[in-house]
């Protein structure tokens, strides 16, 4: 493919709570054995896209160590690679990114040196298979100076307002975009995902950069709507951002549905993923698992029902564990009661513990982790 990758993936969501308090959102567990991150690097992969950076800000610790090596997604490494980008303390320069803009033109070094006529910019925190060609394709027969991928949201799918809001013409091109709007005007919203040619994104960064402006959407999407030729692209299938509670909770429980399991893990193109090396999951005699993921390394006593359940997690005898999302390395005790809930990876859950939400507020469970106290 004619284009290089960036992915976006620094940011914090407030929204995530606890969740993000040790973790970037791109970095977020998602059902049983990926990360969020995973999905823009394998939609870049599955693209042919050979060299792509990843810029990581907030939190970095547990996404470096995930993108250690470009192997697992197979990026090219005599041509291309992938590449991390963190804030670096210059001589002209001792801010951390200020925004997305402003993200990109620190590292304006890398896209001049790059020869790919073409960028493709993606967030990390969607959930979503897309391939980039297509994209890229409309962008040039519509002779257009900035792609938007965008989708048509259900009513009470989500919070449209926490999103970009589009109106297009009957071309295709878009008329207004707003940027999380009070009231939204319309149910299309922008997923994140951009296509703009390599020297045109220099020169509006190079302008932002003059200006003092440092957000993407605000001071490039919205600012230039009505002087360049800005189109949207219209996805129909699976999309979803984890960047709140609710919407990382109903991420999870999506891949319960057989039709978006198949869609991601038995459709061409795959998913992929680093490979951690464990077993497979044991269910011993009195385990009861009904409707539910497990993942490899887990040791299952109890009864999970319309659960996910990650790495690494013990549930001991007598245990219930419904309608949750147990992150990796847990330790849950004997007849512990869990519920509607997210409990945080590497927590340990004493016996006889009870932890109850309810389908409109889901409960997030963060413990000290016992097993490793003084």
């Amino acid at each position: 493919m004619r284009a290089l990758g960036i992915i976006l993936a620094g940011g914090n969501s407030n929204k995530l709570g606890d969740l993000s308090a040790k973790r970037a959102v791109a970095a977020m567990p998602i059902t049983g054995s990926y990360r969020a991150i995973d999905f823009a690097l394998s939609n870049m992969t599955n693209s042919h896209i050979q060299k792509v950076a990843v810029f990581t800000q907030y939190n970095t610790r547990s996404l470096n160590e995930h993108l250690n090596s470009s192997k697992w997604w197979d990026f090219g490494r005599k041509q291309g690679g992938l590449f991390i980008f963190t804030p670096t303390i210059t001589a002209a320069n001792s801010y951390w990114y200020k925004g997305t803009a402003d993200a990109l033109y620190q590292n304006i070094k890398f896209l001049k040196e790059s020869h790919e006529p073409y960028v493709v910019i993606a967030s990390g925190d969607g959930i979503y298979k897309l391939d980039y060609n297509k994209v890229l394709e409309e962008h040039i027969s519509n002779g257009a100076d900035i792609t938007v991928v965008c989708k048509d949201m259900a009513p009470g799918e989500d919070d449209i307002n926490r999103f970009g809001v589009i109106k297009m013409n009957e071309d295709g091109r878009i008329i207004d975009f707003e940027e999380k709007p009070l009231v939204a005007g319309t149910n299309t919203v922008s997923i994140g995902v951009y296509v703009i040619r390599r020297r045109q994104l220099i020169e509006l960064l190079e302008t932002c950069a003059n200006e003092g402006r440092n957000d993407f959407v605000r001071d490039i999407l919205v600012r230039y709507k009505g002087v360049k030729r800005i189109y949207g692209y219209k996805m129909d299938s699976y999309w979803r951002n984890i960047g709140t509670k609710e919407s990382y909770y109903r991420a999870n429980m999506d891949f319960l549905k057989k039709d978006v399991r198949d869609f991601f893990f038995k459709q061409h193109p795959d998913i992929y993923s680093r490979v951690d090396d464990l077993p497979p999951a044991k269910y011993n005699a009195d385990a009861v698992v009904n409707n539910s993921l497990i993942a490899s390394g887990c040791i299952i006593n109890g009864t999970v029902e319309n659960s996910v359940i990650f790495k690494k997690v013990y549930i001991g005898n007598n245990c219930v564990i419904r309608n949750s999302i147990i992150l990796n390395d847990v330790n849950i005790g004997d007849n512990s009661i869990i519920e509607n809930c997210i409990v945080e990876s590497r927590d340990t859950l004493r016996a006889n513990t009870v932890h109850q939400g309810t389908p409109e507020d889901i409960k997030v469970i963060v413990e000290k982790d016992f097993r490793y106290a003084l």
